[in-house]
């Protein structure tokens, strides 16, 4: 047998043990319609201007979404993404490589997800697939579950004196271009249960019944969560109730949802003068077994998809890092749901 022929056969054998395995990609190839992110996606060019058809073609805009889908997935780098995927046969059919041709190199990958970036188009790709999971049939259902996970970016290790520039919103003169692209003066310092945390933000609002993340915003971690609350809430639940922890807890807060139709679920927080009585400890214990259900997502976020820290450089970027990890979990979670429940679709 020639290797011609025998290199086909051997992918289609291999392409059937990764099936009978459960190969979690094929699961959301199959359950995402990707050509309902195409005409946005043409908004991207990797390589804009081109004077004439010499050279390696742009690579079609749905395949590096694909890419970065499977970025952030995984974790990967640049460079990693681009080697792992020359080298797995499950990432080459998720995205639609054959075998002889090459992986999107690092440069590909990295300027296209600058694109990304300056168009601000994140955020509409993770409002398409929510438009997705919603027509699927997994309706928001039993309330919205708030809640904010501080990301930790590598900690600037910058002089007192540029610090207290940084602060004023300046940077310091001495910085090189160079430097300055490397340094972020975004990321902020914040405390939680007594220990300090460098980085950003991820704020957002789950839906209770599908664990499915509704809405999110991104912000420097030093934003108190009670800030952003109004940023995430929405109207599309078939429940009003909100649940959040005491860090919500105000009187604007209280009085803000009453305004508009929902109903408090957050925790109630004592003082030293005011202590919680014991109705309200039962009433924050209760809460708490359905509030904690935010906390499986960022568990699943930090842990299997290893988003336990961000590496970009700036707030903007931050904002697409966390925004497509938020949207590449709610396509691992829409294709649970469908296996769970192929009658709902």
């Amino acid at each position: 047998m020639s290797q011609l022929n025998f290199f086909p056969s051997a992918f289609k054998a291999q392409d059937s043990r990764l099936n009978a395995l459960g190969d979690p990609l094929q699961e959301i190839n199959k359950i995402v319609n990707w050509d309902a992110f195409y005409s946005l996606l043409q908004q991207v060019h990797t390589k804009p201007n081109r004077k004439s058809n010499a050279g390696r073609k742009p690579l079609d805009e749905v395949m590096m979404f694909k890419v970065l889908v499977l970025q952030h997935h995984y974790n990967l780098s640049d460079q990693q993404t681009e080697y792992q995927i020359e080298d797995r046969r499950s990432f080459r059919r998720f995205i639609g490589l054959n075998k002889d041709t090459r992986s999107p190199d690092e440069k590909t990958i990295h300027l296209f997800r600058e694109k990304l970036t300056t168009k601000s188009l994140v955020t509409p790709l993770f409002a398409l697939l929510a438009k997705q999971i919603e027509e699927a049939g997994f309706i928001a259902r039993k309330g919205q579950l708030i809640d904010a996970s501080i990301i930790p970016a590598p900690i600037q290790r910058n002089s007192r004196k540029d610090n207290e520039t940084i602060k004023e919103g300046e940077q310091p003169d001495d910085w090189s271009e160079n430097k300055s692209s490397q340094k972020d003066t975004q990321a902020k310092w914040t405390s939680k249960n007594g220990k300090q945390y460098f980085g950003y933000k991820n704020h957002i609002n789950v839906d209770n019944e599908h664990k499915i993340i509704q809405a999110y915003k991104v912000t420097s971690a030093n934003v108190h969560d009670s800030q952003v609350i109004d940023d995430v809430l929405l109207n599309n639940n078939d429940n009003k109730d909100i649940y959040a922890d005491s860090a919500y807890r105000s009187k604007e807060i209280e009085n803000n949802l009453k305004e508009k139709g929902l109903r408090s679920r957050i925790h109630r927080k004592g003082n030293r003068n005011k202590p919680l009585t014991k109705r309200e400890e039962l009433s924050n214990k209760l809460k708490s077994k359905t509030r904690v259900r935010v906390e499986h997502i960022f568990g699943l976020i930090k842990g299997t998809m290893n988003g336990r820290l961000i590496r970009t450089v700036g707030i903007t970027r931050a904002e697409t890092k966390i925004g497509l990890t938020n949207l590449v979990y709610n396509m691992k979670r829409f294709a649970y749901l469908s296996r769970s429940a192929p009658d709902i679709q």
